[in-house]
């Protein structure tokens, strides 16, 4: 299938935790031409960088086919992490470059599997400074906590 064929989907994607760790949230927003799904899920207990990674895995696994996508998250960890590091640390048999184990090294492993069949674009926003698609999925990042919190009462 030529590029050109491909459906176009836009992501925005964000992590919240509160503590680090603590109760965390993600939210992912797709688009594609007038069609747009938002999805947010929540852990008790977890980190920022995993609320991260787990937003673009989980949007990323609602494509049902191959897809030319736009991903924008405000995390440098997961950007630089999937189009820079992630190289080094497969060659090294998930090891940093100090040697040590890759932290969430199943997550980085699962989203890999997931950015197989499509052709994405991955760009960084600054978090918190007024981008709509950014701001939307980390508002749905923290709705997932706050409906859980709720539901603890």
């Amino acid at each position: 299938m030529t590029d050109a064929a491909l459906p176009q989907v836009t992501i925005y994607t964000d992590g919240a935790c509160r503590g680090n760790p603590g109760p965390g949230g993600w939210g992912a927003v797709l688009i594609s031409g007038r069609h747009e799904k938002d999805l947010k899920g929540f852990e008790a207990n977890t980190t920022n960088n995993r609320m991260e990674l787990i937003a673009a895995i989980m949007a990323l696994r609602e494509l049902k086919r191959p897809c030319i996508v736009d991903l924008w998250t405000d995390s440098e960890y997961l950007r630089k992490g999937i189009t820079e590091w992630i190289h080094g640390w497969q060659k090294r048999g998930w090891k940093t470059a100090a040697r040590q184990p890759v932290k969430n090294a199943e997550l980085w492993r699962s989203l890999l599997a997931e950015t197989a069949q499509h052709r994405i674009n991955w760009h960084w926003v600054k978090g918190h400074s007024g981008h709509v698609g950014n701001e939307r999925a980390d508002a749905l990042a923290n709705e997932a906590i706050d409906e859980h919190q709720a539901s603890q009462v």
